[in-house]
C-alpha cells in the first residue's frame, strides 16, 4: 500500500498549526474531566445503580465504543485523507459535547459519550497526519511536539474546567468545550496543507489482511501491547480522581472540582514538558532507552501517591510523575512510525487509538473494583503495578528490536 505526502510539503508549518489544533480540542476535551463524575451524581440516574457504576460507564462507554470505531477511520484516512479524518474528528466532536450539556440524566449522557466514542478522535488523527508529513528523522521531535500540546490542553482544561464548573455550573463547561472544538476545526479545514495520493485499488489491501500485515511488522505486536498498557496507567484514576481529592477535602465539595483540576494540570503540564524534551532526545540517544527508563521511574512514582493525606502532596507527586509518563507518548508514537508498513499512518495509529480506548474501557471499570474493594488509595497502587508491566514489556522489546539490528538480513518494516 502506498499512499504519500509530498516531500515539499511545509511540514513545519503543517506541525505549528496542528500544535494549536490539538491544543485548543485536548484542553476543550479535559475541561470536562474534574467534574464529570460530580456532573453524574447531579443527574442522578432513572433506572437505578451507584454514582461510582455510573461514572465508571460513563467514561467506558466512550472508550469502548472508540476501540471498535478506530481502525475503521484508520483505513478510511489511507485512502480518502488524514485531514478529512481530523475534520471529522473536531467538528463532529463540537456538537456532540455541546449536547451534553443538555443531557437529564446519566443514562443520556453515557448515550452521547458512546456517539463521541464514534465520531471522535483528535489525537489518532492528528498523530497521524504528522507522521504521514514529517521526515523520519525528526518523528520523535514532531511527535513530542503534538503531545505537548496534549498534554497542555489535558493540563489547562481541567483547571479551567474546575473553575468554570465551580463559578458557572457544568453544563456550561460542555457548551464552552462545543467551542473550542468548533475553532479547532475550522483551523484544519482552512490552514492545514495535505499534498495526498490516494492508492489505487489494486495497491488497497483489504481491511482485515492490512491489518494482520501491520500486526505482523516487527515489533509492532509489543508496541500496541505497552500502548494498552500506558493507556491503563493513565486512565485507571480518572474516576475517582475527583472523588478521592473530596475525600483529602474532608468531604467539603465545595472548591474540590477547582483542586482536581489542579492535580490533573500538574501532571499535564510537567508531562507536555517532557514529552518535547524526551522525544527530541530520543531521536539522538534512541527512543528504545527513554521507553524503558520513563516506564521504570513511572512506576516508582506512583506508589507514594496512594500514602498522601493532603492535596497539596497529591498535586506535588502528579507533577513529578508527569516527568516520567510523558516520556512514553512520544517514544511509542515515534517507534510506531518507524517500524509501521509504509504508507499505512492512518491505519497504525488508528488501531493505536483502538488500544487506547480499550484500556480506557476496562481501566474505569477495574479503578471502580479496586476502590469498591480497597478504598480509592488502592487503585493509586493498581497504576504503579501497570507501569511495572509497562516496563517489563518495554524491556522485552528493546532486546528483540537489538536483536533484530544485529541480523544483516533484517530491514525494519521494509523501509
Amino acid at each position: 500500500m502506498e499512499s504519500t505526502v509530498s516531500s515539499s510539503l511545509p511540514w513545519r508549518r503543517n506541525l505549528v498549526v496542528l500544535f494549536f489544533v490539538q491544543l485548543l480540542s485536548t484542553a476543550g476535551f479535559s475541561l470536562i474531566f474534574p467534574f464529570l463524575p460530580l456532573y453524574v451524581n447531579e443527574l442522578g440516574s432513572s433506572t437505578g445503580g451507584s454514582v461510582e457504576l455510573w461514572a465508571g460507564l460513563v467514561f467506558s462507554a466512550q472508550a469502548f465504543v472508540m476501540m471498535i470505531a478506530s481502525p475503521i477511520w484508520g483505513v478510511v484516512a489511507d485512502r480518502y485523507g488524514r485531514k478529512l479524518m481530523l475534520e471529522r474528528a473536531t467538528l463532529g466532536g463540537a456538537v456532540l459535547l455541546a449536547a451534553m450539556g443538555f443531557a437529564q440524566s446519566a443514562e443520556q449522557l453515557v448515550l452521547l459519550r458512546a456517539l463521541q466514542g464514534a465520531v471522535t478522535g483528535v489525537v489518532a488523527a492528528g498523530n497521524a497526519l504528522v507522521a504521514a508529513c514529517t521526515p523520519k528523522e525528526r518523528t520523535g521531535f514532531a511527535m513530542g511536539v503534538i503531545n505537548m500540546a496534549r498534554w497542555l490542553g489535558i493540563a489547562g482544561g481541567p483547571f479551567i474546567g474546575g473553575v468554570l464548573g465551580e463559578r458557572f455550573g457544568f453544563r456550561e463547561s460542555f457548551w464552552i468545550t462545543g467551542t473550542l472544538l468548533g475553532v479547532a476545526g475550522f483551523a484544519v479545514l482552512f490552514l492545514v496543507r495535505e499534498e495526498f495520493r490516494a492508492p489505487s485499488k489494486a495497491q488497497r489491501p483489504g481491511f482485515i489482511s492490512g491489518y494482520q500485515h501491520l500486526l505482523l511488522a516487527p515489533g509492532m505486536l509489543g508496541l500496541y501491547g505497552l500502548a494498552f498498557l500506558r493507556g491503563m496507567g493513565a486512565t485507571l484514576l480518572t474516576p475517582i480522581m475527583a472523588l478521592f481529592v473530596l475525600m483529602l477535602n474532608q468531604g467539603r465539595q465545595e472548591g474540590a472540582a477547582e483542586l482536581t483540576g489542579v492535580v490533573i494540570g500538574a501532571s499535564a503540564a510537567t508531562s507536555a514538558i517532557s514529552a518535547v524534551y524526551l522525544g527530541r532526545l530520543g531521536d539522538r540517544i534512541g527512543h528504545e532507552r527513554v521507553l524503558v527508563t520513563s516506564a521504570i521511574v513511572a512506576a516508582l512514582l506512583f506508589v507514594p501517591q496512594a500514602f498522601v493525606t493532603r492535596p497539596w502532596q497529591l498535586i506535588v507527586l502528579q507533577g513529578i510523575s508527569g516527568i516520567a509518563v510523558g516520556g512514553l507518548v512520544p517514544s511509542v508514537a515515534a517507534l510506531m512510525n518507524r517500524w509501521s508498513p509504509r504508507g499505512n499512518q492512518g491505519a497504525t495509529y488508528g488501531l493505536e487509538n483502538s488500544v487506547r480506548a480499550a484500556a480506557r474501557t476496562v481501566a474505569p471499570l477495574i479503578a471502580a473494583a479496586i476502590a469498591g474493594w480497597v478504598g480509592y488509595r488502592g487503585v493509586f497502587v493498581g497504576a504503579s503495578v501497570i507501569y511495572v508491566l509497562t516496563a517489563v514489556l518495554a524491556v522485552v522489546i528493546v532486546h528483540a528490536a537489538q536483536q533484530r539490528a544485529a541480523d544483516p538480513h533484517f530491514m525494519t518494516s521494509g523501509r
